[in-house]
């Protein structure tokens, strides 16, 4: 008898979401569904391995704990109100975060889950009669192997299972990081090559060893005083990086900021990405999070507002002020921002004009004008003019970034620090906040190159090889004057260089930790414990495990 399991189902029996270990999912067979063809069931089985991914990439799940904190992210008490959840983003920013931490629950919560539905499709697909069938159980253990890889790199641990009603065994260090990479080893031969960038193909898993292997050092002795990268480790990131780049079948984006518009589902720079177009009920929550108040992206839709939420650190905006004075980053590297318009006060535009200026904004924000809930208008074109905290009840404080902000006072007010917009809202949402079209990046090619910089500089510090990568990366971005060419690279220098290409793309924590800079001082945060490198498993989690004594075991120093 064939076991299903429908995306469609809201019914999902998940042990787990009590106690949040288990794992176990309650799998429906053939005989309660009728008219099922082959195709469609094992569409069905597959589709529930996707489809939290959007989920888990969410603005206050994993952006939230990749980003704010590190040096790159700050989100302090707007207003001495907005986004106080309890002090929950100062304490991740400042590294005193606990494990009642809602976002690292619903974090957890989200990866197990996932965890748990690619055992499900595991256990249903080798009794489907349909040609995708094994295609789609090689996806379904690879992204088992991701969702895990995930965990191992934020919690620390990986959950072993092949059975959907038995219990995982729980793995930690060297174990957990091995286990991960056998998996993605045993499933390569079997993925697709055509399939992507919202699917599980051969080049996704090549970027995904390639980061395994990186950070191989870190997951291996979490807590060392300093990483010991193996050669050999290092070999298999640039052999892993070389089978991308020299399969032709990716290519560097010449305008950067395209490969976060709305339309970049065929970006070739994507490898590996979250299918976010809004036919498959996609979010777009990473555009408006940064965004204040009083911007509204979309004309036609008067409720698409931004939430006045994070904003890159000094320390972050410093780097890029450092790297090029004395000239202004905005006009030296096409990465920082782009100007979609140049915008006098006081003037009007048609709404097929209408396109924000991207990547980190600065200084005196302009913008469609909101009175009564209505754009003003000049016939049949849209008034811009400077933005005011309107919507704030702060009219008369403009909408005016600031690079300074912390979490004083004077530090959390509604425009201090800079903000980001590097995802493209979405031109079909009906709030900003729904029916997001843009593919979020989890592998693409210009972190490929990086990876492999790095290998090279680590393995034998052959600074001439790494230099030739990032210059390579710089020099493609054509659709404006590319960044000048680097004359040395060092690791520092390449890190500073993974901020400039790969900002708040939820990576940074990680290379911070890699590159042992996880525990130095920034903005609001001095907290140098080491054991802040793994977040606390949730309370929730290890209550639930407490009718299995030693089964899950909270993490040093929660």
């Amino acid at each position: 008898m064939k076991k299903i399991f429908l995306s469609s189902l809201t019914i999902l029996s998940l042990l787990f979401l009590n106690s949040c270990t288990n794992l176990v999912e309650q799998v429906l067979d053939e005989s309660s569904v009728t008219g099922q063809t082959d195709k469609q069931i094992a569409d069905g089985n597959i589709a529930p391995v996707y489809a939290r991914l959007t989920d888990i990439f969410t603005h206050t799940t994993y952006f939230a704990i990749q980003e704010i904190s590190t040096d790159e992210a700050i989100l302090p008490y707007r207003g001495g109100t907005d986004w106080g959840d309890n002090g929950i983003y100062i304490a991740m920013h400042q590294h005193t975060h606990t494990s009642t931490d809602p976002n690292l629950r619903n974090t957890w919560l989200l990866l197990t889950q996932e965890v748990s539905r690619a055992v499900s499709a595991m256990s249903a697909l080798p009794t489907v009669n349909d040609p995708n069938a094994k295609t789609y159980l090689a996806e379904a253990r690879g992204m088992r192997a991701y969702y895990n890889m995930m965990l191992l790199d934020l919690f620390g641990v990986v959950f072993v299972k092949e059975d959907p009603q038995s219990i995982s065994q729980v793995l930690r260090g060297e174990p957990a990081y091995e286990y991960v990479k056998n998996e993605f080893l045993a499933v390569e031969p079997s993925l697709l090559t055509t399939v992507g960038p919202g699917r599980l193909t051969k080049g996704a898993v090549w970027g995904l060893l390639a980061r395994l292997y990186l950070n191989a050092a870190v997951y291996r002795d979490r807590y060392a005083a300093s990483f010991t990268f193996k050669p050999e480790d290092m070999d298999k990131v640039i052999e892993y990086t070389d089978k991308i780049i020299t399969s032709g079948q990716y290519q560097l984006s010449p305008d950067y900021f395209s490969i976060f518009n709305s339309d970049n589902h065929d970006n070739k720079e994507l490898i590996f990405a979250v299918d976010q177009r809004a036919e498959l009920n996609g979010h777009n929550r990473l555009a408006y999070f940064s965004l204040s108040g009083d911007q509204f992206p979309l004309p036609a839709f008067p409720a698409a507002n931004g939430t006045d939420g994070p904003a890159i650190t000094p320390d972050f905006y410093r780097s890029w002020t450092s790297a090029y004075a004395p000239s202004d980053p905005a006009g030296v590297d096409p990465r920082f921002s782009k100007q979609n318009w140049t915008i006098p006060a006081d003037s009007c535009i048609s709404d097929a004009n209408f396109n924000f200026n991207r990547g980190i904004l600065r200084g005196q924000q302009y913008g469609l004008l909101r009175v009564n809930g209505a754009f003003l208008r000049c016939g049949n074109n849209y008034k811009i003019g400077k933005l005011f905290n309107v919507t704030r009840n702060r009219p008369t404080l403009p909408v005016d970034f600031t690079e300074q902000v912390d979490f004083s006072v004077a530090g959390s007010n509604y425009s201090t620090g800079y903000r980001v917009l590097k995802y493209e809202f979405s031109k079909k949402s009906q709030s900003g906040r729904n029916l997001g079209d843009a593919d979020i990046s989890i592998v693409r090619l210009a972190d490929v190159y990086l990876m492999r910089a790095e290998a090279k500089l680590r393995k034998s510090n052959d600074a001439a090889s790494a230099l030739a990568d990032v210059n390579l990366v710089r020099a493609a971005r054509t659709a404006a004057k590319p960044a000048p060419a680097l004359t040395a690279m060092n690791l520092d220098l390449l890190l500073r260089e993974r901020g400039f290409e790969l900002y708040w793309e939820m990576v940074r924590r990680t290379d911070l930790i890699r590159f042992g800079k996880y525990e130095g001082t920034w903005t609001e945060k001095t907290n140098t414990d080491k054991f802040k490198r793994v977040f606390p498993i949730p309370q929730t989690a290890i209550d639930g495990a407490s009718n299995l004594p030693g089964y899950l075991k909270q993490n040093e120093s929660y």
